[in-house]
């Protein structure tokens, strides 16, 4: 076993996960949506992109491109929440609420791909 591909993996899984539990509920509830949720998102895609620019297979690049992907679409998601309630002062409305959520649910379908993908490379290696 190796201890670099184990590492690898777990922090697309968490991503994944991490991703996941912040999507799930009520899409326009503020509170099934915590900010702590959404930070740790952020910061374990961002360690699962830094991981990824190891890999130099075609899988390798559409690791990094959904990571990207994820990136993006959580950062905003970030960037629409702190517009809202520090600069914009309207809070979490339902309507910005669900929007941040869905930002984080486009998140969560691109971690799939790379949950999938890592599935599909390790069944391939193993053969």
């Amino acid at each position: 076993m190796h201890p670099e591909k184990v590492v690898f993996a777990f922090f697309i899984v968490l991503a994944f996960t991490i991703n996941f539990a912040f999507f799930i509920g009520d899409t326009s509830d503020p509170s099934h949506h915590q900010v702590y949720e959404l930070f740790a998102a952020i910061v374990v895609n961002l360690i699962a992109t830094v991981l990824k620019f190891g890999e130099r297979s075609q899988i390798g690049a559409v690791l990094l491109a959904t990571s990207l992907v994820a990136d993006l679409q959580l950062i905003v998601a970030a960037l629409l929440w702190g517009w809202a309630v520090h600069i914009a002062n309207i809070g979490l409305t339902p309507g910005i609420t669900a929007s941040i959520v869905s930002l984080a649910g486009a998140a969560m379908m691109a971690n799939v791909i790379s949950v999938v993908l890592l599935v599909i490379d390790t069944v391939r290696f193993n053969r």
